[in-house]
């Protein structure tokens, strides 16, 4: 990887509210995949393929989940 991408964006997992855990989390799968296959050509002709199975969207729907819970601990469920 000749670049280096942050896998926490700002180095923090503290956000100010569940609905700001949420988008992170969101982000942060985001950048799974980006670093799992670096090349965005790639990705961009994957999309269809992944875009039109449900299983593979539940899986992402999955690790955004793990994401969000591992942000909600870290924020003690914003208690």
């Amino acid at each position: 990887m000749s670049e280096q991408t942050q896998l926490i964006p700002g180095n923090s997992l503290l956000t100010n509210t569940p609905e700001e855990g949420r988008a992170l989390a969101i982000k942060m799968a985001r950048l799974v995949i980006k670093i799992t296959q670096p090349d965005a050509a790639i990705r961009e002709k994957l999309r269809p393929t992944y875009a039109n199975d449900a299983s593979m969207l539940i899986a992402i729907g999955q690790v955004v989940a793990t994401e969000f819970d591992t942000i909600a601990r870290a924020n003690n469920y914003w208690r």
